[in-house]
């Protein structure tokens, strides 16, 4: 079997990030049809769209306001009929807290790569993007991650643990030493890399020039 590593720099509360998701998703879909041989392994690293905001948030409505001003209703529309293609029926609307991602992405940054990584990142996708969750919460973080499938305690003290939260912070800034500016960013067998939320066939084509690259 030829090893196929992807990592992923992203924010939960990136709704590309999620629509990126899906659209990877459907790209190894067809990897595997293409090259049964090749085994992938996909790897969740941490960005801050808003490294800024204080723990416990601020209220959604003057956060989008913020950001994009008065059109930042129109803006998620858009985002909202794109995800309505890959499959993901997001409820803004839902969403009333915007919150900082440190602790959820503390979250993932302690789950084992692969399926239980991908599950966690997942029910941190759906909880914020389709639920409304409040992410600053530490009982709301407990059960999405007892839903990804680990354990209440251990959950909680990940969610307690400043080492974890400092190694998480430390994860932001290097990808920005990297020059990661915007998520998604694929990076494809530490290879090739690509920024947004690109068609499955253009991330499939990503990971074909990666596979035939030569090893560094």
């Amino acid at each position: 079997m030829k090893t196929l590593t992807i990592d992923v720099v992203s924010d939960v509360v990136c709704p590309w990030c999620y629509i990126g998701k899906r659209r990877l998703e459907r790209a190894l879909a067809l990897l595997a049809v293409q090259h049964p041989d090749i085994e992938s392994e996909v790897r969740w690293h941490t960005f801050q769209l808003n490294p800024e905001l204080a723990p416990e948030g601020m209220a959604r409505a003057d956060y989008v306001f913020q950001k994009f001003g008065a059109g930042g209703v129109a803006k998620y529309e858009h985002i909202a009929k794109v995800g309505q293609e890959v499959g993901l029926p997001f409820a803004f609307d839902r969403i009333t807290r915007q919150p900082n991602t440190v602790v959820p992405h503390s979250l993932i940054a302690a789950s084992e790569p692969g399926m239980a990584q991908d599950a966690m990142v997942e029910a941190l996708f759906k909880a914020y993007f389709m639920d409304g969750r409040d992410l600053t919460e530490a009982s709301v973080l407990i059960d999405i991650a007892e839903s990804a499938g680990m354990l209440r305690s251990e959950a909680e003290q990940h969610l307690q643990n400043s080492e974890l939260h400092s190694q998480t912070i430390a994860s932001d800034r290097a990808a920005r030493e990297m020059g990661i500016s915007g998520v998604p960013f694929f990076i494809f067998n530490r290879q090739v890399g690509l920024s947004g939320a690109h068609e499955s066939e253009t991330l499939l084509n990503a990971i074909n020039e990666a596979m035939s690259a030569p090893a560094n």
